[in-house]
């Protein structure tokens, strides 16, 4: 289907505008990422809490949400699952970050003084009232024949943080069970199913390997592309795939989405919609270089053309495309709207960076050769 006939547009002599225009979009983007002191991290990679309920009667998210609101967790992330029927929510909430800086303060008394003297001690530590005294005490002790407890003197930082974030996520699931029995009263009762910490080891083995996850698939698609193709052009396609992924996240940085997994699938994805496209012009190029070789055309029409002949196809798709995950972004939900967004900015940035950074970096290769 050709949507716009035939078309004879010089996209190579657009090259070094483009590249200016990419360069200032990343390093806002970059510059967003610095004074927000990096990415916004989401529950998948910081820590929270899951609290899984069930309700006796029908309720809707938008309900749950604005109960949650009242007390602070508008943003948390809501999900009815099973059938519907069922009415089994999830409530995903991220815990404040107080266990981390106690658990500091513990160990930086234990080892000022030597030891905890007195389990009566943990009051003078700083912030102690964000968990209560009472409540540590319970999980505490210094005295070695109370076998339930954790030895106060010997426990290490790793431990401390996971009791006071036990801690911690009980009380916030006491919140969250207030507010929406505040909200629904004896009207919608419903009961806790479960409460599912989700600790700071989990997390940090989620951020690497999220982070591996994107690399591995550039490292990937830069081998691929070069055994099917040439080298110069596996390395305009992984150009254009960074470039795609900068972009992206220096979107969601302006617009303060959180990155949580999600989000690395959403990038995941657009590494491998915005290689198809590139791949697509390629095959075209690689097809003219063998009929247009004997006349010696000069490179530079050979990737235009190359170009042009799939402008009707690239427009087509990334329309369609654009379409379906606007549709997404509006009525998907709140939970879906950092992934839709970075789909969204990604399906723009793919379908620019096959036609003006990819060929042109191929260009740019062969002319210096």
């Amino acid at each position: 289907m050709q949507l716009l006939g035939e078309t004879n547009i010089d996209f190579i002599k657009w090259r070094k505008v483009a590249f200016i225009i990419s360069g200032v979009v990343i390093a806002v983007g970059v510059v967003s990422l610095v004074l927000k002191g990096g990415p916004r991290l989401g529950l998948d990679f910081t820590g929270g809490i899951e609290v899984h309920m069930k309700f006796e009667q029908p309720v809707s998210t938008g309900d749950i949400r604005s109960a949650l609101g009242k007390i602070g967790l508008g943003e948390s992330v809501i999900q009815q699952y099973g059938n519907k029927k069922d009415n089994t929510f999830l409530v995903r909430v991220r815990l404040k970050k107080i266990s981390e800086s106690i658990a500091s303060s513990i160990i930086a008394y234990r080892e000022k003084k030597g030891k905890f003297e007195k389990i009566e001690e943990l009051k003078n530590i700083p912030g102690i009232e964000g968990v209560g005294y009472d409540n540590l005490v319970k999980a505490f002790t210094l005295n070695p024949s109370e076998t339930g407890k954790v030895n106060l003197n010997k426990a290490d930082r790793e431990t401390i943080v996971s009791i006071i974030q036990n801690i911690n996520s009980k009380q916030m699931a006491g919140k969250i069970e207030k507010a929406l029995k505040d909200k629904f009263g004896e009207k919608k009762p419903f009961k806790v199913v479960s409460i599912n910490l989700i600790g700071p080891k989990v997390s940090k083995e989620l951020q690497r390997d999220a982070l591996l996850a994107v690399v591995f698939a550039l490292i990937g698609m830069l081998v691929y592309i070069a055994w099917r193709f040439e080298f110069n052009f596996a390395v305009g396609a992984v150009i254009a795939l960074i470039h795609d992924v900068l972009v992206t996240v220096g979107a969601l940085s302006l617009g303060n989405f959180e990155f949580n997994l999600p989000v690395i699938a959403a990038l995941l994805t657009i590494v491998g919609y915005s290689l198809n496209d590139t791949i697509v012009i390629y095959d075209r190029i690689r097809e003219n270089m063998k009929t247009l070789r004997k006349r010696r055309v000069l490179l530079k029409k050979v990737l235009n053309l190359g170009i042009n002949q799939s402008l009707s196809r690239t427009i087509i798709t990334s329309l369609t495309t654009f379409i379906v995950v606007l549709v997404l972004f509006i009525w998907g939900g709140q939970s879906l709207h950092g992934f839709a967004f970075a789909l969204l900015i990604g399906v723009i940035s793919g379908t620019y960076s096959s036609d003006f950074v990819a060929t042109p970096v191929v260009y740019a290769w062969g002319r210096k050769k």
